[in-house]
């Protein structure tokens, strides 16, 4: 919510609006006073990295009255304020709704009491209002993520992966309790995130006599050598007749029958706390953005609107019509129509749910197919890596697929490095970083007559590749060599894997949600570091090769003054400038100030260079320091999103994979030489979309590897204005009104 509050307070100063910011919620507004106080740019300085909200919240009972409101109209139009933005739930957002509609009626009771005068009343005629949805739950339809969700699933990861070691060193059983009173998000996701042997959700209350099914489960688990169970349960986890579940029954029901020591952990609220993730400082900030835009842009027809998020761009959706559909969800599991509450979750909560059915359990496949498929990890490790092999393997098992894992990458398949795994083969992968398989940069026109030798020994007709740039230059050298070595017309796969997101054909690589947020918790503590000292800027190289992602991302993410990258080309006097800004900057109360710099942005302004430029020029008005954060970004736990995008990028790619085995298997045999049956997959907008890697060729720059175009660079907008740049709107691209209707909702939407 700080990132929120910050951007809305920045944008509104910066096209030239008085920012006001309203203390303890609608309490607040009800109140006046000291409650309502004008914001300055400095006002939000340094928040964006709190949990929580440092404008305060509260439930108001007096807002929920005609007479709270009209206090509350009143305190408004003492201070000229005709423009809210609400950050809060459906609660708060349909109270603002309520108010706007009311609002001429409310200024026409206070001109009839002599409370305000007439022109007080014509100035303030109309109320605009827009909403951005705060809630950890993701329970608003209509809207892909939530501000808040992404940073309480960090929150139940960190819980899981700390349980799981304890778990396994104990041989036990954990039943974890987390937050969703009426809807599973939170409780699937990290279902899903942590391959949970079982899960509880109000969406789909399990079959009547699931307690057998539940036990016997569990106990062929440990039959197997699984040294541990997990067991998530929403809070407002039902059964079909509506009846609680509660998580002391489900322990109770272990213990019983299986005599497992077994222990309840219930997270509370834990998950609404902590620092926020990368994700939700990047959303709440382009959300706030956009929410001031549309205020500027309202007319007297433009309905009450919400912001979100569509894939990666803004989005306004008809708040009532979100509403709506919400409560729509209640009532179908009101009325036990189930199957229908989760369709209207929308189809990436849809699509969860399948996956993770798909892969909590064996379900021995119905015949055995005859195809068999290798999966490698090519060049530098990345988190999720191995999330996305786990669900490869297990989902080409559920298909009947032979599955080959190849040790080392490319040289792994040159040298023989093959071996059949099965499906406990890849258990406890999910939250482990780097890469179990091991990972090369050696590419394939090196070794090319013994990778032909081992697929035609092995019989592998099709290869899944999981990796980065050196992933995809692979698969077109594999492809290019066709007309050579007829081995070679087999299906072929990328799944995008990179740190530094760089691979064309996908906004998002595997593993660089987990790199921005580890290069984004090292700034927060440098920053933290300066906070004791007086006056001091710190100079940050960032990974990502010739690729800005990273760099600007992060700067978002913790507030940076600039962001030297390669794709936005400077000059010295951009540089100077920004000296200029920080050196006027310091004359402030802020008296810190940090630069990223990625590692090849500039052959010849290094980052030595920068950190001398801004010494010899702070020289008395601020000291310098250097940090390379290297390899720190390669590494962790991967994020709750790295582990859901590389299970879904798995299961997905395997069952495109199958489907063009099919296409392409004749007389016994799998010949396939066109261009759609080597592809790249990846999120394009919020699709799921695979392209030929002969297509990508054309659009990429294979010196500097990197796609020709890249859609984070508007990103780079917001990076400076928000830190008070004076740049033009103009390039400003706002979000489009869309329509939230059940038929919307149940459009594919990727993920």
């Amino acid at each position: 919510m700080n990132a929120a509050v910050r951007a809305v307070t920045r944008m509104g100063i910066y096209v030239g609006a008085k920012v006001f910011l309203i203390y303890e919620g609608y309490e607040g507004l009800v109140e006046g006073g000291d409650n309502i106080k004008q914001a300055t740019w400095l006002s939000v300085s340094n928040i964006i990295q709190l949990g929580g909200t440092v404008i305060g919240s509260a439930r108001c009972k007096a807002f929920t009255t005609r007479q709270g409101r009209l206090r509350a109209a009143r305190n408004l139009v003492e201070h000229g304020i005709t423009n809210l933005c609400v950050i809060g739930g459906d609660g708060s957002l349909t109270g603002a709704d309520i108010f706007r509609a009311e609002w001429a009626g409310l200024l026409d009771e206070l001109l009839r009491d002599g409370l305000i005068s007439e022109e007080v009343a014509k100035a303030n005629g109309r109320l605009n209002v827009v909403g951005l949805v705060g809630s950890i739950d993701n329970d608003f339809c209509g809207t892909d993520m939530t501000i808040g969700t992404d940073s309480a699933l960090h929150r139940i990861m960190e819980v899981i992966d700390a349980i799981t070691t304890t778990a396994q060193s104990h041989q036990r059983t954990f039943v974890l309790e987390v937050m969703g009173r009426h809807c599973g998000y939170l409780a699937l996701v990290s279902g899903l995130a942590s391959g949970a042997d079982w899960l509880f959700i109000p969406e789909s209350p399990p079959e009547d006599g699931w307690e057998d099914l539940m036990c016997e489960r569990l106990g062929e688990t440990r039959s197997r050598g699984s040294r541990l169970n997990i067991i998530i349960i929403a809070e407002g986890a039902i059964d079909r007749n509506g009846k609680p579940i509660s998580s002391n029954y489900v322990k109770d029901l272990v213990v019983q029958r299986l005599g497992f020591d077994t222990r309840v952990t219930v997270l509370g609220h834990v998950q609404r706390g902590g620092t926020p993730s990368a994700f939700d400082r990047v959303l709440s900030s382009k959300m706030g953005m956009e929410a001031v835009m549309v205020l500027l842009e309202a007319t007297p027809d433009t309905p009450a609107c919400v912001v979100s998020l569509s894939g990666n761009q803004s989005v306004r959706l008809p708040l009532m019509e979100c509403v709506q559909v919400t409560k729509d969800v209640q009532k179908a599991m009101d009325e036990k129509r189930f199957d229908e509450a989760i369709q209207l979750r929308g189809r990436s909560f849809e699509n969860n749910w399948n996956i993770y059915k798909l892969l909590a359990h064996q379900k021995p496949a119905q015949e055995k197919s005859p195809f068999s498929l290798a999966i490698l990890n090519v060049g530098a490790p990345a988190a999720g890596m191995n999330a996305a092999v786990r669900s490869a393997v297990r989902i080409s098992i559920c298909r009947g697929h032979t599955v080959y894992a190849v040790s080392d990458g490319f040289e792994g398949l040159a040298k023989g490095q093959i071996r059949e795994v099965g499906w406990h083969d890849v258990a406890g992968w999910l939250g482990r970083g780097g890469s179990m398989l091991g990972t090369k940069r050696t590419l394939p026109k090196t070794c090319m007559e013994k990778i032909v030798e081992n697929v035609r020994k092995f019989n592998i007709q099709a290869l899944l590749v999981i990796g980065g740039f050196e992933a995809y230059e692979g698969v077109l050298q594999l492809v290019e060599a066709r007309g050579q070595y007829e081995e070679l017309c087999i299906i072929m796969c990328v799944i995008p894997a990179t740190i530094s997101n760089n691979v064309p054909g996908t906004d998002f690589s595997l593993g660089s949600d987990t790199a921005v947020n580890a290069a984004m918790e090292s700034c927060d503590r440098i920053k933290q570091s300066a906070s004791g000292t007086k006056r001091r800027v710190f100079i940050v190289e960032t990974m990502g090769g010739y690729c800005g992602y990273l760099s600007t991302v992060t700067g978002i993410a913790v507030g940076a003054d600039a962001a030297y990258v390669y794709e936005d080309p400077f000059t010295i006097h951009d540089l100077k400038a920004n000296v200029e800004h920080l050196t006027d900057k310091m004359k402030t109360d802020i008296q810190r100030g940090l630069v990223l710099r990625n590692e090849k942005c500039h052959e010849h302004y290094t980052t030595e260079f920068l950190y001398n430029l801004y010494s010899s020029e702070g020289k008395g008005i601020f000291d310098c320091r250097i940090n390379v954060l290297g390899h720190l970004q390669q590494g962790g736990a991967p994020t709750p999103f790295d582990r859901n995008y590389g299970t879904k990028l798995g299961v997905k790619a395997v069952l495109w994979m199958s489907e063009k085995l099919q296409e392409a298997y004749r007389k016994g045999r799998v010949f396939a030489n066109s261009a759609d049956s080597a592809c790249v997959i990846g999120l394009r907008k919020k699709v799921v979309a695979f392209s030929p890697v002969t297509e990508l060729k054309k659009v990429t720059d294979f010196e500097h590897r990197l796609p020709q175009e890249q859609w984070w660079l508007n990103l780079r907008l917001m990076l400076k204005m928000l830190a008070n740049y004076q740049i033009s709107l103009t390039e400003y691209i706002s979000g489009k009104m869309e329509h939230v209707t059940r038929r919307t909702l149940s459009i594919e939407k990727g993920f």
